[in-house]
């Protein structure tokens, strides 16, 4: 028989290609298990909870400030309680904003909301162990155990050229097919979503000798891989993610913007084989997949980039300034680019203070 789980959730992340709409909830496997509480209906608790839902636990309730529709629609029939006195699982999985976790924690201890022998965890990529002291002197264990995976909200396309939207009136809810495998078979998936793929994602575990055993459970229970991170790396944990990932984001649209300048008319068409094949490049073969003018020098090349974006997109000179000179380090530093070819270029890319 299924565990059953209790979900309290306060809202942490408002919940394409590699993402299936969750319209539904899956249909179950039935697990053993401990009962569990997710804190947070957002982008990150909805998703775990439909996870957990789908490896055969029970939902028994919910606490939200502003999503009891996404609840009732992906959760139905489960109680939507204050979180208090819904933080009755074995396991309790807080998934809230970075900036509030701390307060939570403690607030919800000094309301007597923990027990001994829970495992309480939270989803914060940026902290550690230290938010949940507060419910370890409770008698709990505690653990972060952070999803690497990125979480979206758009609307359901009114159109082929719909896209994620950064806020909706009637929001799908959606969940990486790559993190969370196997919450819709290819044939529950809604419009425009592709088939489930068979890809584990990470989850960035930081936890003492006592918890890890259970917090390995959880991440295999929703289909996961641990990576161990030493309370001290979280923060360099963190911002590595965040650079890569977010990062990415915006130097995506800036290619993006600075194309329908050039007048193209569908620059994702002509960027995502394009991007598709770097990332694939640099996760295999690391600085060896540097290609372009930097690489090779050409500070001509390079200099004519700077005219052009200075002349219609002045924000996008610093970004490119700062990525050229970081580029050219690194191919220096690999042997792509010989430093006596790259003074030409480092003259050109260099930050403004240190052409004085």
């Amino acid at each position: 028989m299924g565990a059953r789980l209790a979900i309290l959730m306060i809202d942490r992340y408002l919940l394409g290609k590699d993402w299936i709409i969750m319209s539904a909830p899956p249909r179950v496997h039935p697990r053993n298990g401990e009962t569990v509480s997710v804190i947070g209906a957002g982008r990150v608790g909805t998703a775990l909870a439909v996870a957990l839902a789908a490896a055969g636990h029970e939902i028994v309730a919910v606490s939200t400030v502003s999503n009891r529709d996404r609840v009732g629609r992906l959760l139905p029939g489960t109680p939507v309680l204050p979180p208090d006195e819904a933080a009755t699982g074995d396991l309790v999985i807080i998934a809230v904003p970075d900036d509030v976790l701390a307060g939570l924690v403690r607030g919800l201890a000094a309301a007597g909301a923990f027990r001994p022998g829970q495992l309480v965890v939270h989803t914060s990529g940026a902290h550690g162990l230290e938010p949940l002291r507060p419910a370890e002197q409770r008698g709990t264990l505690i653990a972060a155990v952070h999803p690497v995976m990125t979480f979206t909200e758009f609307d359901a396309p009114a159109s082929a050229g719909a896209g994620p939207r950064a806020s909706a009136a009637s929001p799908s809810l959606v969940a990486p097919v790559a993190s969370l495998p196997a919450l819709l078979s290819p044939g529950d998936a809604g419009p425009g979503a592709e088939a489930t793929r068979t890809e584990d994602v990470t989850f960035g575990v930081t936890a003492e000798k006592a918890a890890r055993r259970r917090a390995a459970k959880l991440v295999t229970d929703l289909g996961g891989i641990p990576e161990w991170i030493a309370e001290r790396d979280r923060t360099l944990y963190h911002a590595a993610l965040a650079h890569g990932a977010n990062h990415l984001v915006t130097l995506v649209n800036e290619a993006r913007d600075r194309l329908r300048d050039a007048g193209v008319d569908n620059p994702e068409r002509v960027l995502r084989p394009l991007l598709q094949a770097a990332l694939d490049n640099s996760l295999a073969l690391g600085d060896a997949a540097l290609t372009g003018p930097v690489s090779r020098g050409d500070a001509g090349t390079v200099a004519g980039h700077l005219a052009a974006l200075g002349a219609t997109a002045p924000g996008s000179v610093p970004p490119y300034l700062a990525l050229a000179r970081r580029t050219a380090d690194r191919a220096i530093a690999a042997g792509r680019l010989r430093p006596a070819d790259a003074v030409p270029l480092l003259e050109i890319v260099q930050a403004p203070r240190e052409r004085v």
